[in-house]
């Protein structure tokens, strides 16, 4: 009996080490470690496995899709026989894609995450999805969202198939390489603005193009500051390729690409000619030079980190976008 109760314990003992395991994940042990199971085992009540899916996705994050439907609106496309239905599915595509990029991710990035004061709550951190099934619908949504490119155009695929293998090597490879990080976040946008062009089928304009750049380096470099700022705050652990960075040079980076976003689209918007003596595109510069200044305000005050945040909860920023979206719209209505 002894020996049977023995066995049963050491049972108990390992099947208790291993749900440890799979909760915590390969987290090397020690005081970081240790501190990074309390945080997740401390979190609160676990969510259901459809809620926890639904998180790993990232829905919030799907309005950068919206650059796949502005690239053919700033082509003048939209109103075009069935443009619209063509490029509002590649834009639901790129959010499968996306939402597929972001749990491979959050399960490559699980450890580094529960030592991360926000990130520690994500599904695959928190041991509330299982690594394997978030890479299993990982590959669903990647199945999915490249059959409904190739639907529209087998280009559109390519182009899809192109932005998955930047945000995956990002993942993998760039995100720790110094300036090069920076460059793939921007590649992403650059690629969803690519994929507007290729539904529609519309030519690009080229400083339209430039413009994105220039904005996504923008965007990226913020999210690095504010990534580095957080840590030099808090003396909390970061990414690794933070420690090469430094505010003077990050913020070289944000003048630099918030100066050569406002001279292209200058370029840009005065390449339309005035519609009825009204010259809506340029109406337009004012409205997009606010956006750039109130974002670099917001990452002047340490903001940035999630940028999509920043949209859906800035008024200000809210208020100069839908200025913008108003002139731009009325500048293609009357331009037929």
């Amino acid at each position: 009996m002894k020996s049977g109760r023995t066995v049963n314990g050491m049972s108990s003992l390992w099947r208790a080490r291993r749900w440890l395991r799979e909760v915590t994940g390969p987290v090397a042990l020690g005081a970081s470690a240790a501190a990074g199971r309390n945080a997740v085992l401390a979190a609160g009540p676990r969510r259901a496995l459809l809620h926890a899916a639904l998180i790993t996705i990232r829905p919030r994050q799907w309005i950068k899709n919206g650059l796949v439907v502005a690239a053919a609106g700033a082509a003048g496309a939209l109103g075009h026989d069935d443009v619209p239905g063509r490029v509002g599915l590649a834009c639901v595509a790129f959010c499968l894609l996306s939402s597929a990029a972001y749990a491979v991710n959050d399960v490559n990035d699980a450890a580094e995450d529960r030592r991360h004061p926000r990130k520690r709550h994500r599904p695959v951190a928190a041991g509330e999805l299982d690594a394997r099934a978030a890479l299993a619908m990982s590959a669903g949504l990647m199945v999915t969202g490249l059959l409904a490119c190739a639907f529209i155009r087998p280009l559109l695929a390519a182009v899809g198939a192109g932005y998955l293998l930047v945000t995956l090597s990002y993942t993998m490879i760039w995100r720790r390489v110094l300036i090069l990080d920076v460059v793939a976040i921007a590649g992403g946008f650059v690629l969803r603005t690519v994929a507007g062009g290729v539904a529609a089928p519309v030519t690009l304009s080229r400083w339209f193009v430039i413009v994105v750049s220039f904005a996504a380096v923008f965007v990226a470099a913020g999210k690095r500051r504010a990534e580095l700022r957080r840590t030099h705050e808090t003396r909390g652990e970061g990414r690794r390729v933070l420690t090469s960075y430094s505010e003077r040079r990050l913020a070289w980076v944000l003048g630099a690409s918030a100066g050569g976003a406002l001279f292209a689209y200058c370029i840009w918007a005065f390449q339309l000619p005035a519609v009825n003596g009204i010259p809506w595109r340029p109406l337009t510069i004012l409205p997009f030079a606010a956006c750039l200044h109130r974002y670099g305000a917001l990452m002047r005050g340490g903001d940035g980190e999630a940028p999509e945040e920043l949209l859906l909860a800035d008024r200000r920023l809210q208020a100069a976008a839908l200025g913008w979206l108003v002139l731009f719209a009325l500048g293609v209505s009357a331009g037929g």
